[in-house]
């Protein structure tokens, strides 16, 4: 799990193809989305949700999440069908809520990996609330550090809850074989969107049912995470506001290039508005809503109404990143 897949990663003959089907799973349902390339463009090709009863799936970091993996196996198993019936092997993307992402700096870097992993694994087990040896662990690359250091994004899972949504993508009949959080791949997706105007650090604000996720990124890089629990729009604000000045006073920024909001649309439309109204005036800035059409449109039938364009992003933004990167 992380937010941009690393320049290193294997190609050429001996690599898979990226998938072309990613699956968001959340509390309250499941989404697929398919995507194919038409013409020298990408193109969201199909797309479909199903809702999840009430308590099959409850995300969290250290406790049980799938309840009923039967009804939640029928879910993904639903929107696969109607998306692409013949794909066996998708993307995943879950609630960011069921890891624990640290931006972690080491002044010198080890040579070798194995030391590095070494390292990287002794700095998270001081934090994570369960046993680092029933963890899964993933990092990338994040800013460079004066002299020969580097940040890395790490991202530390509890196994087997991680276990227990590809037993239920097993059980419809398909192979996640790459997972990742969704507030990752919302920045991926705008990145992708962006294209050479993702310069200057920008903010996402991810608005979840349970949750909010503020990321900045520098130069396509990750540089500020946090996850919050949600509450009402003042909280929000607040955080928003503070994330802003620790960008000023730490991170050395300058005022961010742009501010993108995500998710709120599932609030109804006038809250979302009234949301996103809030955050401009507490920060200064204007605010923009989700959009990846810049990345990848959409097929003439499919109308993008801002709550489709928040439901799909996610998906959309672990498929694009396999593309672009």
């Amino acid at each position: 799990m992380s937010p941009r897949r690393p320049a290193s990663s294997a190609s050429g003959l001996l690599s898979s193809p990226p998938p072309s089907v990613a699956v968001e799973i959340t509390a309250t349902r499941v989404t697929a989305v398919s995507l194919a390339e038409q013409g020298g463009t990408r193109v969201v090709s199909a797309y479909a949700n199903a809702q999840l009863p009430v308590g099959a799936v409850e995300p969290a970091l250290n406790t049980v999440n799938v309840h009923n993996t039967a009804a939640l196996a029928a879910a993904i198993k639903g929107v696969v069908d109607k998306t692409a019936p013949r794909v066996r092997r998708i993307a995943l993307v879950l609630p960011d809520i069921v890891a624990k992402v640290s931006l972690i700096r080491f002044e010198k870097v080890p040579a070798r990996a194995q030391d590095l992993e070494q390292l990287i694994q002794w700095q998270v087990r001081k934090a994570a609330p369960f046993r680092i040896e029933d963890a899964q662990v993933a990092w990338q690359p994040g800013i460079d550090v004066a002299g020969a250091g580097r940040e890395y994004v790490v991202t530390v899972a509890r196994r087997d809850i991680i276990q227990s949504y590809e037993r239920a993508c097993e059980a419809a009949g398909v192979h996640a074989g790459l997972i990742d959080l969704a507030t990752f791949n919302v920045m991926n997706a705008m990145l992708a969107a962006f294209g050479s105007q993702s310069q200057g650090d920008w903010l996402l604000v991810h608005v979840a049912r349970d949750y909010w996720t503020l990321v900045v990124v520098r130069g396509g890089t990750l540089v500020f995470f946090r996850n919050r629990a949600s509450s009402g729009d003042a909280d929000l604000a607040d955080l928003v506001h503070q994330t802003a000045m620790y960008h000023e006073d730490r991170l050395g920024g300058g005022g961010f290039s742009r501010v993108v909001l995500a998710g709120a649309s599932a609030q109804g439309a006038e809250p979302a508005e009234r949301l996103r109204r809030t955050l401009e005036e507490r920060i200064g800035a204007r605010v923009e809503p989700i959009d990846f059409r810049a990345a990848a449109s959409m097929r003439d039938r499919i109308g993008a109404g801002p709550e489709l364009l928040d439901a799909l992003t996610p998906s959309m933004g672990i498929l694009l990143r396999e593309r672009v990167a």
